[in-house]
């Protein structure tokens, strides 16, 4: 349920008519993005309003008159997609920072320095957006964003995305439950259960999770598992 309190206006023209409704702001760009949204996770209310503010409703044969349909949703899809959405300046620097974020994670996540072949710690990658002055667009997506930063830092720092294949290998005591949380890390290539009991497998990774995945296993196995990059 999207509250109206958090709710903010968005407006298309058609003639000389307005036609507004009240949605939830980061859900609205998602879906003015061209991402999955469901329209009912977005609208605050089924209501297409003359003047949101003022709560004015619109009048029905104006609406049909305009989009040929009394249906709030087809209608809502219309005005999301081709009209202008209203985020007051502090909505639209929540939204920016928390991209600003997902950006970060993602590279620092997925990247390496290739020369040294360590992570890039998320400070640097934000230092180094700063110095390229890379430019968060609340419009694109994050894997959008995230191309863009890469183009813009790459003359800054050594980076590029990257793969790595860990094998592993579990004491027995520890195989069954350490299995779920190493599998959600990565994607097994191959494994095998052991005679003993043991669990060894091939784990492609993330290059710029590699120190946290060593301290999960680690964790995990209370530091008796056995590693080797390959």
């Amino acid at each position: 349920m999207v509250s109206l309190d958090e709710a903010v206006t968005a407006r298309l023209k058609r003639g000389s008519k307005h036609f507004e409704v009240l949605v939830e702001p980061e859900g609205a760009l998602a879906f003015k993005r061209g991402e999955e949204v469901k329209l009912e996770d977005v609208l605050a209310v089924e209501t297409i309003f003359e003047d949101a503010n003022r709560g004015d409703r619109a009048a029905e044969s104006d609406i049909i008159n305009a989009f040929e349909t009394s249906d709030p949703f087809e209608i809502a899809s219309l005005i999301l997609k081709n009209g202008e959405l209203q985020l007051t300046a502090e909505q639209r620097k929540h939204i920016l920072e928390e991209k600003r974020k997902k950006v970060i994670y993602t590279i620092s996540r997925n990247a390496i320095n290739p020369q040294t072949r360590a992570p890039h710690p998320p400070a640097r990658i934000e230092r180094a957006m700063e110095e390229a002055k890379v430019h968060i667009d609340p419009l694109k997506s994050v894997d959008q964003l995230v191309k863009i930063t890469m183009k813009a830092i790459r003359p800054l720092i050594p980076i590029r995305f990257e793969e790595i294949n860990v094998a592993v290998k579990i004491p027995p005591e520890y195989a069954p439950k350490a299995y779920g949380d190493i599998s959600r890390s990565g994607s097994i290539l191959k494994e095998e259960w052991q005679n003993d009991g043991s669990w060894v497998a091939v784990v492609r990774i993330p290059a710029g999770i590699q120190n946290d995945f060593y301290s999960l296993l680690n964790h995990l196995t209370k530091g008796e598992a056995q590693t080797k990059l390959l």
